[in-house]
């Protein structure tokens, strides 16, 4: 997925030498060049869909897989579950660049019993804006749910929804993680009182951070001000780590487009949403456009908390773990017809507040790997990113750092993914 690069691959000191070399690290330049402009992960092993239970392949939690979601119909998939792990199953769907489509159509997930009956479901749809983009639901198997208690042979069902069945199918980015029980009880109700002020707006000097085409190539950030490029239709991708204790906030700016104010008015223009180390929707907001500039606002969340899974609010209950947070920003194809063909300028603000605390004991392991902890490669790897990528490494390079040292700064963005996509993990979270 990435190259592995040694001390003699450019020279400190030589600034554009590790210029190239912050570009070619960078997660963006790894990705999956799929023409529905959507990067699946480099490590998806491919599945067949099953129309039935019957003939199901089975899904190894810690891994990815791709798949196709066909027009109409659903897909079946297998797990073979123990009765304590809390298993997790995202599906990302992704629609053809041109399909027509309607604001309901869409995915429905579901994990299911071998009675049918659903431990959960999710759906994701298009929105008001019918804008071809990748969607991703998430269904879930709790351990101590009333009708999904036990080990043994559980179902992942993943349907299309909405007028538009019946086009051309869609690819399909599967997921699978289990959560461990803990190792002593903890509070099994959500905190009832914490901070909701929204902070006040950071006005840092803005740094360059292009962003990802898939969760698995998301580019990393830490706190600060950040700009890229973003053209009608596409999506990126971000991922900042947020640790047990720890509240992030986040606002999409669009900036104004030239050409004064005979533009047209696009609804539903920019969608910004975050989602939590599983893959699960937690908080979204969006604005239309007409060329001046717009923003959209994440409401303020609650800090990450185990106990936070039991409260009845998605943007609540979806704060339940620490990891990678990922931020996702789509602008509508139909702004280029209405506003026109872009790269419009686009600053993000992001602000992790509160210290990070200790996690809760877990008497197993993640799997993937440690998919719950926050690392110091993800703050390392996110503090490059606060540095504004290639340009801050350069400057490190002609500073005179070592040129170790400064290879291990890059290579943080990718140990991070790869820690990930190993099997196994740490008993302790945070």
């Amino acid at each position: 997925m990435a190259r592995d690069f040694m001390a003699g691959d450019f020279v400190v000191g030589d600034a554009a030498a590790a210029a190239d070399f912050a570009g070619a690290a960078g997660p963006a330049a790894a990705a999956d060049d799929d023409p529905r402009g959507y990067a699946f992960a480099a490590d998806a092993r491919p599945v067949r869909a099953a129309t039935g239970t019957t003939d199901a392949a089975l899904l190894r939690p810690g891994s990815t897989y791709r798949s196709t979601l066909p027009a109409d119909g659903a897909a079946h998939y297998r797990l073979d579950l123990d009765a304590t792990s809390n298993a997790y199953v995202s599906a990302t769907a992704v629609p053809d660049p041109g399909a027509a489509l309607a604001a309901s159509d869409g995915i429905k997930v579901s994990v299911q019993n071998t009675d049918s009956r659903s431990c959960s479901y999710d759906t994701a749809t298009i929105g008001g804006s019918r804008s071809p983009r990748p969607l991703t639901a998430t269904g879930a198997r709790e351990a101590d749910g009333p009708l999904c208690e036990g080990a043994g042979t559980y179902y992942v069902v993943v349907e299309r929804v909405g007028p538009g069945s019946g086009g051309t199918p869609w690819e399909l980015e599967l997921g699978v993680v289990t959560e461990p029980r803990l190792a002593q009880a903890a509070a099994t109700r959500a905190p009832e009182a914490w901070d909701s002020a929204s902070p006040a707006p950071l006005t840092d000097e803005p740094r360059r951070r292009p962003g990802g085409a898939g969760f698995d190539s998301a580019a990393p950030l830490g706190e600060g001000v950040w700009t890229a490029g973003i053209t009608p239709g596409q999506t990126l991708f971000y991922e900042i780590p947020v640790d047990w204790g720890q509240q992030p906030y986040a606002t999409a700016e669009l900036g104004s487009a030239g050409g004064g104010t005979g533009h047209s008015y696009a609804v539903a223009a920019l969608r910004l949403s975050l989602h939590n180390p599983v893959r699960a929707l937690v908080d979204d907001d969006g604005t239309g456009y007409d060329g001046r500039q717009r923003s959209a606002t994440l409401a303020p969340l609650p800090p990450v908390d185990f106990a936070n899974r039991y409260a009845s609010a998605d943007r609540v209950s979806g704060m339940r773990f620490a990891g990678s947070y990922y931020l996702v920003v789509h602008l509508a194809a139909q702004v280029a017809e209405k506003v026109g063909p872009g790269p419009f300028g686009l600053t993000l603000r992001v602000r992790v507040q509160g210290d990070a605390q200790d996690g809760p004991l877990y008497a197993g392991r993640s799997a993937p790997q440690g998919l719950f902890d926050v690392t110091g490669g993800e703050r390392e790897a996110a503090s490059v990113g606060s540095g504004g990528g290639g340009a801050a490494m350069a400057a490190v390079a002609v500073g005179g750092f070592g040129a170790g040292t400064l290879i291990l700064v890059g290579l943080a963005v990718w140990t991070v993914r790869a820690r990930r996509l190993g099997a196994g993990g740490a008993a302790r979270s945070g």
